[in-house]
């Protein structure tokens, strides 16, 4: 008996909401169309390429949004909600749930609290406690809130730090053009999303949030909701644009949108250093704040000095057409930006490394630790705001942001019995040589001659042994199309290959010598150069571990390549696990070259 039939537009709403975040589940109860049904089209369809692969804030900000259009919700979802609400705006909470996806958690920490019924409590600055219950109040409406009471959440949930920012904006001599070069997960996206939901409630002025991706610009949205409902007991609501009841705009854009140059509004841009194109998008960011009533904030961490950002860094942008003697020196030291200066630009520069996190209140960082973990230079460049030289590079940040995609990258369902269907794939492995530390990616096998590689996971691992791997990377196995394993079996490595071997016959042993190595790096470059791999835009730590590779020499005068793998570093172990799956294709002759190989 054939199934029943569908007209199009069905199939069409039932993919809408699969790309905004719903699950298959919901789906059905929602459109009445059974969950096998919607597998079916799902697959056939290909509706996973319209979703993104994303890191545990843009997952949990993605469902949030969700859940906070949705209207009358079920006593499961306000539960849900809660959760979400209640831990996704605390930095250790959010450096939890990443430690948990690293080290192979299933359950996210705000879902083993309810199972347990009890609330997780943050372990970071503690929020207000409100005493007295508001009534519900109409949508987006925040006439009730008063200045006193952002003041008050204000000083209750930021450092020393974070403050400094909110006395520039407020500074008419710097709000302006405020510049900040930054440690990872000090809490700036955090913060940006509040100082603009407090702005926006007081002036009524709207406000702009550009990244990398439009996943990433969700996560600014998620926050703002987080704040006003646990903080103010307002719920907001809108999808591209949230309207406040004053009228203020909230408004969230991806560097792709076409449309930009056609808002106007305070801008704040997320994680600069890492755009592609800065160049293009300064001259329609620039277009959006030109009135003078509008500030415009950049803040990053530190990619590499050949970014088309750093000119304007550095004050080399603002000497670029003058004469000599009309130049001005830009002192960028950390000495001299460590507290915020205003430059002859008109831009408020400003440095916060992870020590002057710590020194100003933030709690968060082991930073011996840390400085055990990673050698000098990684160090130097995740929590210290050091850029890297990229000139030594194999793979420049020119080169390896043409691997950038053009739209949100999305082309796996994490919780799909199949994620990526039946279509296949190849697994690379790498083990750290010091660290109890450990990289396994899952790479797309194009399957015609202009399809690309694509990464569609990658997974770290802290501190568990051999078995444990195993059984993750066999999870992978059992829910994948799975057509190459590659494991480095130099030294340590050799004792998964051996467990991975009982239930995957086919794994491939990459035994390191300098040829192996050679091999391994002229594919990726073939691959990359060919424009034949990609990334999701703004993923930070792929491309920060592609330039740590460089080549070098041995003793005796051969040339090799080699990324800090004889000391602590592991920064660069997700590079190599990438080239153990790409190993699986045969080297190509290739079209360009522009690496220096030797």
């Amino acid at each position: 008996m054939a199934g029943k039939r569908y007209p199009p537009e069905i199939v069409d709403l039932c993919k809408q909401y699969f790309v905004k975040g719903w699950t298959v589940k919901e789906i059905s109860a929602q459109m009445q169309v059974d969950e096998r049904t919607l597998y079916n089209w799902k697959n056939s369809g290909n509706w996973a390429e319209s979703l993104a692969t994303d890191g545990v804030e843009i997952v949990l900000s993605r469902r949030l949004n969700v859940l906070a259009e949705r209207e009358n919700k079920t006593e499961q979802e306000l539960v849900e909600f809660a959760g979400l609400i209640n831990n996704f705006g605390t930095l250790q909470i959010q450096l939890a749930k990443a430690h948990a996806i690293k080290s192979g958690t299933t359950a996210l920490p705000y879902e083993q609290s309810r199972s347990e019924g009890e609330s997780e409590e943050p372990k970071t600055k503690q929020p207000r406690k409100k005493s007295t219950k508001r009534e519900k109040k109409p949508k987006n409406d925040i006439s009730s809130i008063t200045e006193p009471q952002i003041m008050e959440v204000l000083n209750d949930l930021f450092y020393g730090y974070q403050l400094k920012w909110w006395e520039a904006m407020r500074d008419p001599e710097t709000r302006r053009n405020r510049f900040i070069l930054k440690s990872r997960q000090i809490g700036a996206t955090y913060y940006f999303a509040f100082e603009a939901l407090a702005d926006a409630i007081l002036t009524g002025d709207n406000q702009i949030f550009m990244s990398a991706s439009r996943s990433q610009a969700e996560v600014f949205k998620a926050y703002i909701i987080a704040f006003a409902q646990e903080h103010f007991e307002v719920e907001l609501k809108g999808q591209d644009v949230i309207q406040l009841s004053n009228g203020a705009e909230l408004r969230f854009l991806s560097t792709n949108a076409n449309t930009a140059q056609s808002y106007h509004g305070h801008l704040y841009i997320d994680e600069v250093f890492w755009i592609p194109n800065f160049a293009k998008l300064e001259k329609v960011s620039s277009a959006m704040a030109a009135h003078k009533k509008w500030r415009r904030t950049n803040f990053s961490t530190p990619s590499a000095i050949s970014h088309q950002a750093y000119p304007k860094w550095s004050g080399e942008k603002f000497n670029e057409n003058r004469a000599d003697n009309k130049k001005v020196e830009f002192d960028i030291s950390h000495k001299a930006l460590k507290d915020g200066k205003l430059g002859a630009d008109k831009i408020w520069r400003h440095i916060v490394t992870v020590e002057d996190a710590e020194k100003q209140g933030c709690d968060l960082f082991d930073i011996d630790e840390l400085k055990a973990e990673y050698n000098k230079d990684d160090f130097a460049n995740l929590f210290m705001a050091k850029f890297i030289d990229d000139a030594k590079s194999v793979f420049n940040l020119g080169i390896l942001s043409t691997c950038f995609a053009t739209k949100d990258y999305i082309d796996y369902q994490e919780n799909a019995p199949r994620p990526f269907g039946n279509r296949p794939v190849a697994l690379g492995y790498d083990p750290s040589r010091v660290r109890d530390n450990a990289s396994l990616c899952v790479l797309a096998i194009p399957l015609r001659p202009q399809d690309k590689w694509r990464v569609l996971k990658t997974l770290d691992y802290h501190g568990q042994n051999f078995q444990y791997q195993a059984n993750r990377i066999k999870e992978i196995v059992d829910t994948h199309n799975v057509k190459w394993i590659g494991i480095d079996t130099t030294g340590i490595g050799y004792g998964l290959f051996e467990l991975v071997e009982q239930f995957y016959s086919r794994v491939t042993p990459i035994n390191y010598s300098n040829e192996t190595k050679t091999e391994l790096v002229m594919k990726a470059i073939d691959v990359i150069e060919n424009g034949r791999f990609e990334f999701e835009a703004g993923n930070k730590n792929i491309t920060q571990a592609f330039m740590m590779i460089t080549k070098t020499t041995t003793n005796s005068g051969i040339i090799t390549y080699s990324a800090g793998r004889n000391n602590a570093s592991g920064h660069a172990d997700v590079a190599w696990s990438i080239m153990h799956a790409l190993h699986s294709e045969a080297i190509a002759p290739r079209k360009k070259t522009t690496a220096v190989i030797g």
